[in-house]
């Protein structure tokens, strides 16, 4: 038997505890009430306490934290609980817990319940607030910080902070009114400008516009949506990342990991009452049918020649469920035409739609004679029920084969804005650059690390590697940046420090802890373990650090793991056994070039301001509500930013083209060509990429590596 299944016993072994040790709920245990609700907080308490990483006593501090979650969860911008009833609900402060022990919902019974009564109110609120025009002479400020701003006194008090939310988002719409105005009449003197009270009378009417709109929104959530609220208030005390997904958010997440559905391949918003399409899926069922468009209204829809059901005012998630469908399956439109007007019937055969800005892509740059291959990878992606499906790690390996034949010399992995996903394929896809041995530690809750290695002898890339990260480059991304930074075999350039993600979460269908009940109840994302560098030390909170920092947005803004309440410290392990490649013999002096330009190069230092200038407009949260103070603080704040307009305008002299397997691809698909020419056209304007291609350039790998054991 090889490490690699000892491994999956384990893991196994731990699910098969897991199930068996206080889940008897479908043999000897019986729940009086067999009401979801109460069945979905039996399920969920007694996974969290024995599966999650993390050992948590139900007790008053545990009560405390549910409550205040459920509280901001419904109501972060204090617009509907006051003093009063947060009096009426502290008697539960530190019940929860005891309520949760006995599978009792009356805590959120009572919130719920006046959070919907609340609702109703604040349709009439903000409808009588925005009949009349505000006093914009008066001297007032508003402060948008809800975590520092108290509740309500009373329901006077929760009026008076609606008249202020709702005359900050008229005062913005008035400012922003004035600006074009002066704007077109220095282009046309002749142009009629409108006075401060029309402009005043507009700006109420489109904030009402949106305020119905929302409120429309709000509407159409059921009991389930308000529950779950309340569900991730109860799991989310264990850590951040511990989530309850109700149906619809499993299915989405689903999608989201595979990159892939069945349906027609159109991506639909929710316009007032109707449905409309959006953008269609490049080389999905309706695109290759070529009569949906987008703007057009979706107005019945019908299986084959079924009935039509009549779509219009239907919530989207459940309009969506009604034009999704299997593979083969035929599905009929009435649309309204948005060129015309006219209404149309278009049939559409469904088939799997493949979102292609999931998967991974490359392009090829020229620099100083030689090629460069620079791969994106916006996430790992994988599909759990196919394991014949496409995922990260088989494109991966694929992709670094193409570059090969067209003889790059040096591989850009991009991975800025990767938040993840599947732990199996990064692994997968750090055994394609090193020949065997550790990739990442793993640990459960009272165990051994488990050290999980990339078994495989062959390297599939044995060249230069830069790997380009930013702040949101996290969990699977920092797992697979670390293993390649510990072996030395890439340099990690991009923010000073990534997400800080070190965290393994498991997607657990809960009907399989009680089978009895019909309907789905959906999936809790556990944290169950922690995972570890090979080094030793954990990414939790820490991230991992770029051998060559760059400045950018995010540099002084309260980001990542470190910043999220709740979240898992960071430890260590001790260190495995691995073999360091050592694969550079300039690695020091290409760093100190790098590091050198950087702090020379003016644009990189005016982004460096420009990061402080929003850290700064970040602390800033309150705001006048005097016209004229608003209005002189916009054109300070205008004439601050002016400065910083041309932070990110670059274009360097690299020329991006498409590898040569993709060419007729692009000739029978233009949406793809489209979307390729303006990701090459974006890539030559980026300054990080550029200094990445800088970096990557300069790198010489050693002719007779040097191995250092550890």
């Amino acid at each position: 038997m090889n490490k690699k299944q000892k491994i999956n016993i384990s893991i196994l072994a731990f699910f098969m505890l897991l199930f068996s040790v206080g889940f008897q709920a479908n043999n000897d245990v019986e729940i009086k009430d067999p009401n979801k609700d109460k069945i979905l907080i039996y399920v969920l308490k007694n996974i969290l306490t024995r599966g999650h990483f993390v050992v948590k006593d139900m007790n008053d501090d545990f009560s405390e934290k549910v409550y205040k979650n459920f509280i901001d969860g419904l109501d972060p911008s204090k617009r509907y609980f006051t003093q009063e009833d947060l009096k009426e609900f502290s008697k539960y402060k530190y019940e929860i817990d005891n309520q949760l022990l006995k599978d009792d919902v009356s805590f959120y019974n009572l919130v719920y319940g006046r959070f919907s009564e609340k609702i109703k109110d604040a349709k009439l609120y903000y409808a009588d607030i925005l009949a009349k025009p505000f006093n914009f002479n008066k001297k007032e400020v508003i402060d948008v910080d809800y975590d520092k701003v108290p509740f309500a006194k009373n329901e006077n008090e929760l009026i008076d902070y609606w008249r202020k939310q709702l005359k900050l988002s008229t005062l913005s719409r008035i400012q922003d009114k004035l600006e074009k105005q002066n704007s077109k009449l220095k282009k046309d003197k002749k142009y009629k400008t409108k006075s401060f009270k029309e402009l005043e009378k507009e700006a109420r009417a489109e904030v009402l516009k949106n305020m119905n709109e929302l409120y429309l929104r709000i509407e159409e959530l059921e009991h389930e949506d308000w529950f779950s609220t309340f569900l991730n208030s109860v799991v989310g005390a264990f850590d951040p990342h511990t989530t309850y997904m109700a149906p619809r958010t499993k299915e989405r997440f689903d999608q989201d990991m595979s990159g892939k559905l069945e349906g027609i391949g159109a991506r639909l918003v929710k316009k007032g009452i109707y449905t409309e399409i959006f953008e269609l899926v490049s080389g999905g069922p309706a695109w290759k049918q070529g009569e949906l468009e987008a703007g057009d209204i979706i107005l019945e829809v019908a299986q084959g020649d079924k009935e039509p059901l009549d779509i219009v005012g239907m919530r989207l998630d459940d309009a969506i469920k009604f034009i999704k469908g299997k593979k083969g399956t035929e599905v009929r439109l009435t649309v309204k035409k948005k060129l015309d007007g006219s209404t149309k019937i278009i049939s559409i055969i469904r088939d799997v739609v493949e979102l292609e800005e999931t998967f991974v892509k490359s392009t090829i740059v020229e620099k100083n004679g030689k090629k460069y291959g620079l791969i994106d990878l916006p996430r790992f992606y994988i599909d759990f029920s196919d394991s014949n499906a496409r995922d990260s790690a088989k494109d991966m390996e694929k992709e670094i084969e193409r570059l090969k034949e067209e003889n790059v010399a040096g591989l850009l992995i991009d991975l800025r804005n990767n938040g993840g996903g599947s732990l199996k394929t990064a692994i997968e896809i750090a055994g394609l650059f090193i020949t065997e041995g550790p990739i990442v530690q793993v640990k459960y809750r009272g165990q051994d690390p488990i050290v999980k290695n990339d078994v495989d002898p062959k390297m599939q890339w044995d060249g230069s590697v830069v790997i380009l990260v930013n702040e949101l480059s996290a969990s699977a991304s920092e797992i697979f940046a670390a293993a390649m930074q510990d072996y030395g075999r890439a340099v990690i350039i991009g923010g000073n420090q990534t997400y800080g993600k070190g965290t393994v979460q498991s997607v657990i269908p809960i009907n399989n802890f009680y089978p009895k009940f019909e309907d789905d109840l959906g999936a809790i994302k556990m944290t169950i373990q922690k995972f570890y560098r090979v080094n030793g030390g954990s990414t939790q909170i820490e991230g991992v650090y770029s051998d060559i920092a760059m400045p950018d947005r995010y540099s002084y803004m309260k980001f990542g793991e470190r910043d999220l309440e709740g979240a898992l410290t960071w430890d260590k392990v001790p260190q495995a056994k691995y073999t360091r490649t050592n694969s550079y013999e300039n690695f020091s002096e290409v760093v100190n070039n790098s590091k050198e330009r950087i702090a020379n190069n003016p644009k990189f230092n005016l982004i460096n301001d420009y990061a402080k200038w929003l850290k700064q407009n970040q602390d800033n949260t309150s705001f006048s509500l005097n016209f004229k103070e608003f209005s002189n603080h916009s054109k300070q704040q205008e004439n601050s930013a002016k400065k910083y307009k041309s932070a990110f305008d670059y274009k360097s002299n690299l020329s991006f083209n498409s590898p040569k397997y993709e060419l007729p691809l692009l000739k029978k698909d233009s949406i793809l060509e489209q979307k390729r020419e303006d990701w090459h056209k974006n890539l030559s304007k980026d300054v990080y990429v550029a200094e990445a291609l800088n970096v990557l350039s300069e790198l010489k790998l050693k002719n007779n590596r040097q191995i250092v054991k550890n």
